[in-house]
């Protein structure tokens, strides 16, 4: 049986595993990414909305998300040039509104002060203000969220939205896929490896330590750092490590659905919309290439949740419930929305956390790390998720006690401090978390 060895193993070749690879080659460590896929960013990457925002439910997550878009921001440096044959993914800051809703328990209301502290440029808009920016928007409160079958999903509205909270340095990266290639070029450029159409089989360990894993070619890759970036399939690889049951907090697959459609006659959202949070109907929506719009679901409480056991084996086909769900909440915000019969759009996995904050970490098992339960909303954490795994690699393998003395990493744009304690695998589950993509 042959053998290879590295310095760090990291499975998976997502944005976020790309990410890690690229920022452990750059301190000189010899890396392979491992990827079951055929090239870097073809699993549930390929299908992110690769929406990049600050409205998180918790100080560390929204620390992390502004550092994290500056990483975007500047994309060309940070991989060091023009890295990639195919060029370079665009960042396009196109803002977000997130709407304001009457009553109690508006995300809203989470979030501005958030933004308040950190010193994040924000606008409050009046109703007025937002139907001025957005005339193709209906301002009326048609919540709380329904699906179609609901007697009441059509009733008149009765009352206005509040207005929305305006973040102009968000927006969202055209090509998920691209970017993580974008990651590999560089990666590679100083070093890093990827291996790809590989299948990790076994988790190689002694009593207290990683040794490496085996993968399906039978080949043994040793390493004294093995990270867990495998996105749904990550309580798969937490179980062969033996490390499942020694967590406190979990993650499982959930199969989630994104649609597409066409922008109202006249509109032009594609190039002149942006992304909106609409708690209100419990969806949210950005502009999509070719004057068209995605649309997701915020996981309200009337949308059935469909945990997945198997990540190799779940439905891929867009089902015609969840469909009339989202497109008619958006056709109830923008009433001239034409609904298209051909329903179009892509269905893949979140790799979902107990309360839908990411776990950036060590683990009980010497060597072996996790980046993980990264619930459908970490793609824009990508860049800063890589170099704060890199710095916590770093300090634990220097002989750190993490769990006793967690490490706080500065951002290398903001400068703000980032205490990856939150994102601990063994902390308590966040009662401040929207438990949903929100974060």
């Amino acid at each position: 049986m042959s053998e290879s060895r590295y310095d760090a193993i990291i499975i998976g070749a997502g944005v976020i595993g790309a990410a890690i690879g690229y920022e452990l080659a750059k301190t000189g460590r010899r890396t392979v990414n491992i990827d079951k896929n055929p090239a870097a960013g073809y699993g549930s990457t390929s299908n992110s909305c690769a929406i990049i925002r600050f409205s998180y439910s918790t100080y560390d997550g929204v620390a992390m998300a502004w550092e994290g878009q500056h990483y975007w921001a500047d994309w060309r440096n940070y991989l060091g040039g023009d890295v990639d044959e195919r060029g370079l993914i665009e960042f396009v800051q196109c803002g977000t509104a997130l709407l304001k809703k009457p009553g109690d328990g508006s995300h809203h209301e989470k979030v501005v002060p958030l933004l308040t502290e950190l010193h994040i440029p924000f606008e409050d808009w009046s109703v007025d203000e937002l139907v001025q920016r957005f005339p193709a928007f209906d301002a009326a409160v048609f919540g709380p969220p329904k699906r179609p079958d609901d007697p009441d999903f059509w009733n008149d509205p009765a009352e206005r939205l509040l207005g929305a909270v305006w973040t102009p340095d968000a927006g969202y990266v055209s090509d998920p896929q691209l970017s993580t290639h974008n990651l590999q070029r560089a990666a590679e450029k100083v070093g890093g490896e990827f291996r790809f159409n590989t299948v990790v089989t076994a988790i190689e360990r002694t009593e207290d330590r990683v040794r490496g894993v085996t993968v399906s070619t039978g080949e043994q890759l040793t390493a004294p750092v093995v990270v867990n970036v495998a996105g749904p399939h990550s309580f798969v690889v937490n179980r062969m490590a033996g490390v499942e049951g020694t967590m406190n907090i979990t993650t499982r697959a959930l199969r989630h659905e994104v649609h597409h459609v066409a922008s109202p006659p006249g509109v032009n959202y594609g190039s002149r919309g942006c992304h909106v949070q609409d708690g209100d109907t419990g969806i949210y929506f950005r502009p999509e290439a070719g004057d068209n719009i995605l649309i997701g679901s915020e996981d309200p409480a009337c949308d059935p949740r469909q945990w997945v056991e198997n990540p190799d084996e779940f439905d891929r086909r867009i089902t015609d419930e969840q469909w009339e769900a989202q497109v008619l909440r958006l056709a109830r915000r923008m009433p001239d929305l034409g609904v298209p019969n051909a329903k179009r759009g892509v269905v893949d996995l979140y790799d979902v956390a107990d309360d839908w904050i990411p776990i950036y970490d060590k683990t009980d098992l010497e060597g072996f790390y996790v980046a993980i339960g990264t619930s459908g909303n970490q793609y824009k954490n990508a860049g800063v998720a890589g170099h704060c795994m890199a710095r916590l690699i770093e300090e634990v393998e220097g002989g750190r006690d993490h769990d006793g003395d967690p490490l706080t990493v500065t951002g290398r744009y903001t400068g703000l401090d980032i205490n990856l304690g939150a994102f601990s695998r063994n902390r308590e589950i966040n009662p401040n978390s929207s438990f949903s993509v929100n974060g």
